[in-house]
């Protein structure tokens, strides 16, 4: 995941743009194919960020 956001920041997103793309991409991928939602969920929450607040979303 370090990676992609690595690769948003170097596209011109700050580190935080760069997470809320990547949240918004898992997002939509939960949306579009529901039947895989705790696979997606796993997936990124494994490569996602691990700071408290960063899992407390708005």
């Amino acid at each position: 995941m370090q990676e992609l956001v690595n690769k948003l920041m170097a596209e011109g997103l700050t580190e935080e743009q760069a997470y809320k793309a990547i949240e918004i991409i898992k997002n939509f991928a939960k949306d579009k194919f529901p039947i895989f939602g705790g696979a997606i969920d796993k997936l990124f929450d494994k490569y996602g960020p691990k700071d408290e607040e960063d899992d407390i979303m708005p």
